[in-house]
């Protein structure tokens, strides 16, 4: 297994990776409204996932679905190298991976570029001083309309009672279309729905593990 600064060096010479940091802000980003025409090269819809760690849902959600592109957004280089030459030594093409803080997301994407957006266990901030930080609080889904089109959905998986509880509170309050949700997505998962849990990523594995209830809520920001 290489190295952390190993890992970084090869991720710089990745085609599927790339990179915004807060040095970016004053030249801004070339790939902002440009995925499809830049990288994909196809119309296809465009997926993130957000804090996608090692991207095990993003390589399983594009495998499972090669006409939708998949973009992977975490800050954390040597977590996203796994996901990223897991795609390039599968060449798969319809798969990219974006290193940045989820605050500078606007800065990525373009107004109606997203189709869809994937929250899979997110830390949840459980402590309140902190709850601007959790990837759900009004001041995060702000960010995401400004990219996701009408009607595009919102995933949020996690093992948080905490985080679940408080994004059923946020979308009420804000009077968001909330599409369906549970507190125990493995005993009350749709038989069409499977994808929801044949697709785990390390820390899924590690709650189901412990016996924890994995929740689920699918909604969105506008009709």
């Amino acid at each position: 297994m290489p190295s952390k600064q190993e890992k970084f060096a090869e991720l710089e010479t990745f085609k599927n990776c790339f990179k915004f940091h807060f040095q970016n802000i004053s030249v801004g980003f070339n790939q902002k409204g440009n995925w499809l025409t830049n990288y994909f090269n196809n119309n296809n819809p465009i997926v993130l996932e957000l804090g996608c760690g090692k991207g095990e849902y993003t390589i399983g959600l594009a495998q499972k679905n090669s006409q939708k592109n998949y973009i992977g957004v975490d800050i954390k280089g040597n977590r996203i190298w796994t996901g990223a030459k897991q795609a390039i030594t599968n060449a798969m093409q319809n798969v990219a991976f974006l290193r940045s803080k989820i605050d500078f997301i606007t800065n990525c994407f373009a107004p109606n570029e997203i189709d869809e957006i994937w929250i899979t266990f997110p830390d949840p901030q459980p402590q309140k001083t902190r709850a601007r930080q959790r990837l759900t609080h009004p001041i995060f889904l702000n960010r995401y309309k400004q990219f996701l089109k009408p009607n595009g959905l919102v995933h949020l998986k996690t093992d948080s009672t905490s985080l679940y509880q408080f994004t059923l509170q946020v979308i009420e309050e804000n009077k968001l279309p909330l599409i369906w949700h549970t507190n125990d997505l493995y005993k009350n998962c749709p038989a069409e729905r499977n994808e929801l849990i044949e697709i785990k990523t390390y820390y899924e594995t590690l709650f189901t593990g412990k016996g924890e209830n994995i929740k689920y809520i699918l909604f969105k920001l506008n009709e």
